[in-house]
């Protein structure tokens, strides 16, 4: 568990691992995230905290509340994949999405993972700008990604310099 205190940013709480014990919580800020219909099913939470590839961390207030969320998952090809992250509506511009990238990819790398993908709709500039600031590039437009129909892109980075 890891003590966060942002003063300029006005938030203070702990990071530290997600569990099952945690999924109901972390399906309900989900769907306050996602309210565009791309919040994961329940059960979508169960499988991926239930699995040994799963990299799952969260943030709660000093209040003991879940703020932010972030989950990845080691694939059988060794490539991380970033398959949600979440910062609850009250809780944005703090910088909690930058922190929760920057442990997910920290312990992909310590597990050996030396590359990361991640999907961002096209029209989330903020995300967006986040992952190019991260490293990130954006290496394909895929066509009708989201069940909506919305374009996604594919970005990928390297996590050598992690190593």
């Amino acid at each position: 568990m890891q003590t966060i205190n942002h003063p300029s940013r006005a938030f203070k709480g702990t990071l530290r691992p997600m569990t099952l014990a945690d999924l109901n919580e972390c399906w309900q800020l989900d769907l306050r995230c996602f309210i565009d219909g791309e919040a994961y099913e329940r059960e979508t939470f169960r499988y991926l905290l239930s699995s040994q590839q799963t990299i799952a961390r969260q943030i709660r207030s000093a209040e003991g509340e879940m703020s932010a969320f972030a989950i990845g998952v080691i694939e059988t090809d060794g490539v991380g994949h970033i398959t949600t992250l979440g910062v609850a509506p009250e809780s944005r511009r703090r910088g909690l999405a930058r922190l929760m990238m920057h442990e997910v990819e920290r312990s992909f790398a310590a597990r050996g993972v030396t590359t990361v993908r991640l999907e961002v709709r096209v029209g989330n500039d903020a995300a967006q700008r986040l992952y190019e600031q991260l490293g990130y590039i954006i290496i394909q437009r895929m066509a009708q990604y989201y069940s909506n129909g919305d374009d996604g892109y594919l970005m990928v980075k390297s996590l050598d310099g992690l190593r």
